[in-house]
């Protein structure tokens, strides 16, 4: 299925294709204050349909992971790894995608606090 979804000012949208069986609460320091619920996916099942300047990145730690998020409105739509090689993942902000249920997807707790 084809999701599209994006920052609150539409000027980062991405589409991502795949089947949302589920998402992630992470209780790492960021994603615990952004409260996302993270679907993630193979790096090439998303495309940026929008970004130009407003795309930021946060990296924090051992800076595995982009935190990808819009510097107008602030936004966290997505993650990414940034390392090279290997299969490379997108951690899609399932409440940032358009016409998901939010209510029927099944969360799971991940301990990234510990990782």
């Amino acid at each position: 299925m084809l999701y599209k979804g994006g920052c609150h000012c539409g000027k980062v949208a991405f589409e991502v294709e795949g089947e949302l069986g589920g998402a992630v609460r992470c209780n790492c320091s960021i994603c615990a204050r952004k409260g996302a619920l993270l679907w993630a996916v193979p790096h090439g099942s998303m495309r940026l349909v929008a970004w130009g300047d407003d795309l930021g990145k946060y990296t924090f730690g051992k800076g595995s992971i982009a935190h990808r998020f819009c510097r107008t409105c602030g936004i966290h739509p997505f993650a990414e790894d940034v390392s090279q090689g290997g299969e490379r993942s997108a951690y899609i902000n399932i409440n940032c995608l358009e016409d998901v249920d939010l209510a029927a997807v099944q969360v799971f707790e991940f301990d990234g606090r510990s990782a």
